[in-house]
């Protein structure tokens, strides 16, 4: 089977539903507020409960940060060692000959995060429900509830492409780089550093542009604008496929939407920086920006 695209929609997802190589997920969570003084930005809740609750049918689930995340560090939903991940997507099923579809609930970030790992790990026949269960739900496509049935365990071989992730010193290295242009996909408040950051100090890697994730998806439908509006929002930001970009955000995940829409333009030269503002904000010896 030839590779797929980065989005697939509710009608062409209804259309496959049957296929045995299917692989279906629901890869959402939830951040609660950190009790104060904790010292932690959040809480991570699995949407295992809400999955229960109501699922595509034939779906599974994948717990982010129980199974995905590396546990050896205090930074959330952080790149974990190779093998972990090789263990954790061969339980679930994905081997060479998947078909791999993820969705989330309210935001498609969470799907975006894996189809971000499984590129990163090599496996590129993964794609993003346009508009996520709230589009399948309010089209009054069936539902099911309860526990997943689970596929059945596969062999998945990772062949990891270079640079899919970067650290602070990489980053910090190319704020002097004319080449690379490092995108902050979180909103314009926090960007400028007005309000107050859970993650620590308020603003943003010095000389990074803006281009919020949530400018990239539809509020009403939860679907991916168009192409030729990503790409305005892109060029309005001096983003061009000749640079190098390292997207970021407060946790690795929003800034997924944005190299998921770079990507589906046609660029290639794409990088996140994993530990993003949850690790650069707390590190005194970086610098900041505000304003």
């Amino acid at each position: 089977m030839a590779d797929h695209s980065e989005l697939i929609t509710t009608a062409e997802l209804a259309d496959i539903l049957t296929r045995p190589e299917l692989r279906l997920f629901d890869c959402t969570a939830y951040l609660e507020p950190a009790p104060a003084g904790s010292g932690v930005p959040y809480i991570v809740v699995s949407g295992r409960q809400t999955f229960e609750a109501g699922h595509i049918p034939g779906a599974n689930f994948l717990d982010l940060q129980a199974e995905f995340s590396d546990a050896q560090t205090a930074l959330r939903f952080m790149m974990p060692p190779v093998a972990q991940l090789e263990a954790a997507f061969g339980r679930h099923g994905i081997s060479a000959h998947s078909r791999v579809v993820l969705y989330s609930i309210g935001t498609a970030m969470w799907a975006t995060r894996f189809w971000w790992m499984l590129r990163a790990l090599g496996f590129e026949r993964a794609s993003v429900l346009d508009g996520g269960i709230d589009k399948w739900t309010a089209e009054g496509r069936d539902i099911e509830t309860g526990l997943a049935g689970g596929y059945p365990p596969a062999t998945f071989t990772a062949r990891p492409k270079p640079d899919s992730f970067v650290g602070k010193h990489d980053v910090l290295a190319a704020t002097a780089d004319r080449n690379t242009v490092i995108v902050n996909a979180l909103g314009p408040q926090f960007f400028k550093g007005l309000e107050p950051s859970r993650y620590g100090r308020p603003g943003r890697i010095p000389g990074s542009v803006s281009v919020p994730a949530a400018t990239l998806v539809d509020p009403k439908t939860k679907t991916f604008v168009s192409p030729n509006d990503a790409e305005a929002v892109f060029a309005a930001q001096g983003i061009t496929r000749d640079k190098r970009v390292i997207a970021y955000c407060g946790g690795g995940i929003s800034a997924t939407v944005d190299l998921l829409q770079l990507h589906r333009l046609g660029y290639h030269n794409l990088t996140l920086y994993d530990g993003s503002m949850g690790e650069w904000a707390k590190d005194d010896e970086l610098p900041i920006e505000t304003g």
